[in-house]
This record gives C-alpha cells, sequence and structure tokens, in this order.
C-alpha cells in the first residue's frame, strides 16, 4: 500500500479512536432521569442508550475491544510509516508523535466535547452499538466473563445495587439544582413535601390550652352557643374535663335540628369515635393514616393518654402549600411592628409558625412555642426586662407572671462578623 493510503487508514483508525472514546463519555455521563424521560418520550437513541446501560459491562466491554482494537492496528501504521520513511530511528520519533496525536485529537478532545454535550453523541452513538453488540456479543462475553472471573478471584461481588436512586437528601439537592426549571413555588411544595417526615404532629397541632370543644357538664343555653361561634365544622364533646373526649361532633348533623329537637340525649347520638394518635407521629405517617382511616381531625395523646392536642388534616397540607385558610384561632396580633426594626410577639406563638410567617429561622426543634423556648434556656421564668439573645436575635421580656412568659419584644437578626475573633 502506498504512503497516502497509510496514511488515510491511519485518519480512519483515529477517527474511530476518537469516536469510541467519546461515545463511552456521552454515555456514561447521561442523565439517567432526563434519558428516562427522553425513552418514554418515544426517542429511539434514547430508548436504545437506555437498553445498552442496563447492562453496562456488556457496552464497555464492546467499547474497549473496538477502541483496543483501532488503537494497536494504528500503532502497527505508525510504525510500518516510520520504517518506510526513516527506517527504524524513525519509529521512535512516529511513536511520540503518534501518542501526541491520540491524547489530543482521540482521547482529550472528543472526551471534553461528550462531557459537554453526551446526549448528541450518546443517542446516534446507541443506534450503531445496539446491532454492533448483537453481532460481537461472544467475544464480548468472553472478555467479560473472563474480566469478571478475574474480579471474583480478587473478592469483588456484584450485589445487583440499584445505584441510579436517589435518597431523600439527593432528591433535595436534585430540586435545588434544578430552581431555572422548576417554579419556586413548585419547588417550596416539593421540600416540604421531603419534610413532613421530620416534622411531628407535635409541631403543628391545636395545643391542649386552645382546644374548643362541648362540655356536657355546660347548660344547653352555653352548648348552643358554642355551636353557634364555633369556626371549626368537627368540635370534640367531652364530659367535664378535655381529657374525657367522649366523641367527635361534625356541625353538618345538626343542620336538620330545629331549636326544640336539640337536647344531650340527641347530641349524644350524632357523635362518632374520636380518634386518638399518639405524640411524635411524624406528619408523613399522619396523612397516610388520615387518608386510610377517611379521617380529617384526631386527638394527640402522651404516653399516659393525656390529650396534648388537635390535628387537622388541614394542618398537614398547610405545611406543604402554605396557608391557604384564615386560622380562627390564631391571633391577629401575634406579631405586632413595635419600630422598623423591632416587633411585639405574643409568647405562646408556635415557632414554626412565627419563622414561616416573619421569615425568621428561630430554633423549633426542641420547645414548640417562644415561651417554653426562652424558660428552656433561662431554666427560670424571667422577669420583665430581661435580655437574651437567641441564634442571633435579640430578646427583651416585656410580661411575664408567676407561670410563663406572655409578650417580648424581638429584634432583627445579628449577623455575626466572621473576621472577629
Amino acid at each position: 500500500m502506498s504512503l497516502t493510503g497509510l496514511f488515510s487508514l491511519l485518519a480512519i483508525l483515529l477517527l474511530l479512536s476518537a469516536f469510541f472514546a467519546g461515545s463511552e463519555m456521552a454515555l456514561m455521563s447521561l442523565n439517567r432521569y432526563h434519558l428516562r424521560h427522553k425513552a418514554r418520550a418515544g426517542n429511539r437513541g434514547a430508548r436504545l442508550a437506555e437498553q445498552l446501560l442496563k447492562q453496562p459491562d456488556r457496552l464497555i466491554g464492546l467499547i474497549l475491544l473496538g477502541n483496543n482494537l483501532v488503537n494497536f492496528s494504528a500503532s502497527a501504521l505508525v510504525t510500518l510509516i516510520a520504517l518506510d520513511l526513516g527506517g527504524e530511528p524513525a519509529v521512535a520519533v512516529g511513536t511520540g508523535i503518534f501518542t501526541l496525536t491520540v491524547i489530543i485529537f482521540a482521547e482529550a478532545a472528543p472526551k471534553t466535547l461528550a462531557a459537554l454535550n453526551p446526549e448528541r453523541l450518546a443517542f446516534p452513538a446507541a443506534i450503531i452499538y445496539y446491532p454492533l453488540l448483537k453481532i460481537t456479543y461472544p467475544v464480548v462475553w468472553l472478555t467479560n466473563m473472563a474480566s469478571n472471573g478475574v474480579l471474583f478471584l480478587l473478592g469483588v461481588r456484584d450485589k445487583k445495587n440499584d445505584l441510579h436512586s436517589l435518597t431523600r437528601e439527593e432528591l433535595r439537592t436534585v430540586l435545588h439544582e434544578a430552581s431555572t426549571r422548576i417554579p419556586s413555588r413548585y419547588r417550596e411544595m416539593l421540600l416540604s413535601i421531603l419534610d413532613l417526615e421530620r416534622v411531628t404532629v407535635d409541631d403543628v397541632m391545636i395545643p391542649h390550652k386552645e382546644i374548643i370543644g362541648i362540655d356536657l357538664d355546660d347548660d344547653n343555653s352555653k352548648i348552643k352557643k358554642t355551636i353557634a361561634e364555633s369556626q371549626h365544622t368537627r368540635l370534640p364533646v367531652y364530659q367535664g374535663n378535655i381529657d374525657t373526649v367522649v366523641g367527635m361532633l361534625h356541625l353538618r348533623r345538626l343542620a336538620n335540628l330545629s331549636g326544640k329537637d336539640f337536647s344531650r340525649e340527641v347530641l349524644l347520638k350524632l357523635l362518632t369515635e374520636p380518634y386518638f394518635v399518639p405524640e411524635g407521629t411524624p406528619l408523613s405517617t399522619q396523612l397516610v393514616q388520615f387518608q386510610r382511616r377517611r379521617e380529617r381531625i384526631a386527638l394527640v395523646v402522651d404516653e399516659y393518654g393525656d390529650i396534648q392536642g388537635i390535628i387537622k388534616l388541614e394542618d398537614i397540607l398547610e405545611e406543604i402549600v402554605g396557608e391557604f385558610t384564615t386560622d380562627p384561632s390564631n391571633d391577629e396580633n401575634d406579631v405586632v411592628r413595635d419600630s422598623p426594626d423591632t416587633f411585639l410577639v405574643d409568647a405562646t406563638v408556635n415557632i414554626r409558625e412565627l419563622n414561616r410567617s416573619q421569615g425568621w429561622e428561630l430554633p423549633s426543634d426542641g420547645p414548640k412555642t417562644l415561651n417554653g423556648l426562652i424558660v428552656e434556656l433561662l431554666e427560670t421564668i424571667p422577669k420583665p426586662l430581661t435580655f437574651l439573645e437567641i441564634d442571633g436575635y435579640p430578646i427583651e421580656v416585656v410580661e411575664s407572671d408567676d407561670n410563663r412568659v406572655r409578650f417580648v419584644r424581638i429584634g432583627m437578626r445579628i449577623k455575626s462578623d466572621p473576621t472577629s475573633d
């Protein structure tokens, strides 16, 4: 063969080497979830790439077989060309030039291009590799058997791990990185769903002291007044004390009763069995339980059976989508701006609700209320004009009594200077 023919064949081999190197990088760099989406959308290249990547050992075996065959053939051609041009001394020079050429044009450049645009190379390459794998399957199978045998002797076992499944934290990272593609509102909702397992019913329930219900020991006029003024559709009915709940009343059941028909006996017949859940139940679990039992409200009890509060389906949904109704149990004056930089806050407010409404970051892992947080930190009930700082928020106790802090003044968060000692 003439030198022109040898150089032409060498150029073809270098192009094939670049194809094998670049396509390997492209296929291994594909986003598996984007690939699955493209495959389901009907993209032929994506479907074939997905099939190939289900058994990556066979694909890698095919690529290595082709790449090494091409490179070794090209190396032999360089030797022939060098011997023809300058004899044995030219072989060393030709080998050096060939090595640099392969590194630049058949390895670094195509792999970099493939890493930057994996789909543009991977999908056409998959159309070539899929039938090629069928043709060369016996050789690839023998190669893989030999390599797997070596790994087996070295103690490496194939445990069939699902390497493409995401943990909760990894999924959270994906959502943060997809900020330009997913509207912020939807992204926050998805992140809130992931956080449901971290939040318990204790964090969002209506506390014991704020439960509105019907006491059977009250006279009929007071019971009627409670029902008429109730902002809730379901009320617990108890005997003397909220811890002695006898049932739940859906106010819709009273719609067909006239004032003359109303009595305690009639009321008791309209009650349904109360649904109790233990404190500490994750919101994700409770949401599923509400769905299975077809319930919308539950009483939260401690290990002794004492009622700690009420959890509603609406409370869990608001953890996901945010406030979508006006909660009558919340006082509109819980937070009042006292000055441009300070707020007067009711210390009985729930810390999570306070953080969400004001965009603050007060610690909510421990006590549920601001009063509880202050008392836990100071280990005593502070007197008015007591000053403290919690996570950078300056707090002044404005009003307190013998058993709790009533009102505090909170200033804007003080950011620490990282350059200070």
